[in-house]
């Protein structure tokens, strides 16, 4: 049976996927929210969708059609600044919808204990865009270490620099309180599929943190973890920029590359697929990404010493590395 879904942020960079995902798995959207109207994407997908500038007025809108016509929300999509996710997912399930929310699920770990009671307390789930756990690369990665002897340890090197204009500090995302910074922001769905991979983490260690770059030392069960995100394009490889690209992934797993830059386009979907069949990732699956950045965010730069990353030593005016 087909669903109805609501979408929350419709105007915003993420949203598009969430359309294509909800077309894709043969569902509709019944109304959409956004304090923006610049929402032409919507006619892509679903033109005949209501759609609201006002919470107000589009909570207002799902009560009356559930009254007056019998139409149920059954889904609530939130594509939202991180900071209100904890909000809009507490509408959905007041609205007697589950919540599928982009990453990161909330800012704090203490936030997902509260959302799980009033899960209970609705009966309606909470559903997390953990993405890369449906990407091929890192199911067989997972797969593979799977196998591995238990006692086995591997080090491992990530690397994220996916550069940004000066528009990003200027946004919700170049403000910590709202965005969580650069570990949340960009780095929250890898630090997921580490630890669905390696288990859980034994130490977290920050070596430096800055508008523009994170980095650090994780140690979980299986891995030891040396990471780097920025989203200044100067610390790019030479060979990417000649590319004219803008965006470099690289994970190593003792010393081996492991290729994932491709394979991205259809993982909303994925993720969707696998919701509406009541398999989707909840509150407790998010849970250790959530502390790992949190302890990231209220951490004090330890000096480099010992294992660090590479790059988290360089300097702006610095060029790195090539490839």
């Amino acid at each position: 049976m087909n669903k109805n879904f609501g979408i929350i942020g419709a105007s915003g960079y993420i949203a598009p996927r969430h359309l294509k995902a909800i077309k894709d798995t043969n569902n509709h959207l019944i109304a959409a929210l956004d304090r923006f109207d610049s929402v032409g994407i919507i006619d892509s997908y679903f033109p005949n969708a209501d759609f609201f500038v006002e919470p107000e007025r589009f909570d207002r809108h799902l009560e009356k059609i559930k009254i007056e016509k019998s139409v149920n929300l059954d889904y609530m999509s939130i594509c939202t600044p991180n900071y209100l996710h904890d909000a809009h997912i507490r509408m959905a399930l007041r609205r007697g919808a589950d919540a599928i929310c982009e990453k990161p699920l909330v800012l704090n770990p203490w936030n997902l204990s509260a959302l799980q009671n009033i899960e209970k307390e609705s009966g309606r789930k909470v559903y997390n865009i953990l993405q890369l756990r449906h990407h091929p690369s890192i199911i067989n990665l997972k797969n593979r270490i799977d196998r591995f002897p238990k006692d086995r340890v591997v080090d491992i090197d990530l690397t994220y620099i996916t550069s940004r204009g000066k528009w990003y500090y200027t946004s919700w995302k170049g403000d910590a309180t709202k965005s969580g910074g650069i570990a949340t922001n960009i780095g929250v769905h890898f630090f997921d599929m580490l630890s669905w991979i390696f288990g859980n983490v034994k130490t977290n260690i920050v070596h430096l943190q800055s508008h523009d770059r994170a980095s650090g030392y994780l140690e979980f069960e299986r891995a030891r973890v040396r990471w780097f995100l920025s989203i200044n394009f100067d610390l790019l490889p030479k060979e990417i920029k000649e590319k004219g690209q803008r965006t470099f992934r690289s994970l190593t797993l003792d010393g081996e590359e492991l290729e994932f830059s491709d394979g991205f386009t259809d993982l909303h979907t994925k993720v969707y697929e696998s919701i509406v069949r009541g398999s989707g990732f909840g509150l407790d699956d998010a849970r250790q990404s959530i502390e790992i950045v949190h302890e990231i965010r209220n951490s004090i730069a330890s000096p480099l010493e010992g294992d660090f990353h590479p790059l988290a030593k360089y300097k702006l005016a610095d060029h790195p590395f090539t490839i």
